[in-house]
């Protein structure tokens, strides 16, 4: 078991990681003092396969204190914070409660967003079931939920109390959510970590495989790199902004498709084999690197196609992204592998070729 501190505004937390670690819930949560009750938010699909497990740990004290949503992208909706809100306050939820996310991105988003919201500011613990929730979206405090207009535009940044990153949880999940995931531990490479980078160029079977020494190995890193990111700069300031790489393009094909063709960790690889082509066209990255980016994003496995979307429509989404700057839009692109750079305004024109050229590179870097 390893536990790495994150600093925040609100105090250090720590994300507790290994094999097994699932059941320290049961120590923690009394260790944060006055909690009046102990609220689980999950999905109906995460619980039927981790329930029992969450159940025997927890024991919650009522049923009513088990609160089951859709965690489906489509539902990452305001309605949907609002909806368990008012199951809390049924339940009789007070601000000593502690709201448990059991779950991957969508519920971690939505249940950190509802304890932001519920009484101005409860406490929540998360417990991510997915590897792209232990190793991203599960810590750093932001929260959110997304509007028709665009992904995570209605948020707020609230640090959890503490995470819970047990890979054991990973057994059950659908293989396509597995390498979704892996899109994002492959963005930790490129923009942080190049021993990662390296690790995966060699180790990418043992990985897919769901190798527990692989994950061991890969998990806790990706952990730190973030909690070091996201200590020196919680709010979005600079620095973490590179955690974005990929995401500016792939935000806006998840909202183009209604969050319906894409999984998010989908969206994200076009997003980065994507940046890459425009920090290659700008001549800030070499081709060889861009060749190693683009050839390990292609590894984790095939992407929904991007037929019927169009460049021109992607641009009044990716205008209005919520890290674009008085309409101009600022892109994380990598300059080396193991090092990004933030804050580039790139013309249209070149944004839009390397789009074209997407299709016919993924083709390419697969054969």
């Amino acid at each position: 078991m390893m536990s790495i501190p994150v600093k925040s505004s609100a105090g250090s937390y720590a994300v507790v990681c290994g094999r097994g670690t699932l059941k320290n819930a049961a120590s923690l949560i009394p260790r944060l003092g006055d909690v009046t009750g102990t609220f689980i938010l999950s999905s109906p699909r995460v619980w039927e396969n981790c329930g029992a497990a969450v159940t025997r740990v927890l024991r919650p004290a009522r049923k009513d204190r088990i609160i089951l949503f859709e965690d489906s992208e489509t539902e990452k909706d305001l309605p949907n914070a609002e909806a368990i809100c008012r199951v809390l306050v049924r339940a009789g939820a007070d601000r000593r409660a502690v709201l448990v996310a059991v779950g991957g991105g969508v519920v971690g988003d939505v249940a950190g967003f509802a304890a932001a919201m519920y009484l101005r500011g409860v406490r929540v613990v998360q417990i991510p079931t997915t590897l792209v929730a232990q190793v991203d979206s599960s810590l750093g405090g932001k929260t959110g939920v997304n509007l028709p207009e665009g992904k995570n535009l209605v948020g707020a940044f609230h640090p959890p109390e503490f995470v819970i990153a047990d890979p054991d949880l990973l057994s059950t999940l659908p293989h396509r959510e597995y390498r979704s995931g892996l899109f994002e531990v492959v963005k930790y490479g490129v923009i942080a970590d190049q021993r990662l980078f390296e690790f995966l160029e060699q180790h990418m079977a043992s990985v897919m495989r769901r190798d527990p020494a692989a994950l061991a190995w890969i998990i806790p890193r990706c952990i730190a790199i973030k909690a070091r990111v996201v200590g020196q700069d919680e709010r979005e300031g600079g620095l973490r902004q590179i955690l974005n790489f990929g995401h500016t393009l792939g935000h806006a094909l998840e909202a183009a498709t209604a969050y319906k063709r894409f999984a998010h960790g989908e969206a994200i690889g076009w997003g980065m084999m994507a940046a890459t082509l425009i920090g290659l066209a700008l001549g800030r990255l070499s081709d060889r690197d861009a060749g190693r980016i683009i050839r390990l994003v292609a590894s984790v496995g095939p992407l929904p196609p991007l037929k019927g979307i169009r460049a021109a429509q992607l641009r009044p989404i990716v205008a209005g992204d919520k890290k674009a700057h008085a309409g101009r839009v600022r892109w994380v692109l990598p300059r080396r592998i193991g090092t990004a750079e933030w804050g580039i305004e790139v013309p249209w024109p070149i944004v839009a070729r390397a789009f074209a050229e997407l299709p016919e590179i993924a083709a390419k870097a697969r054969a």
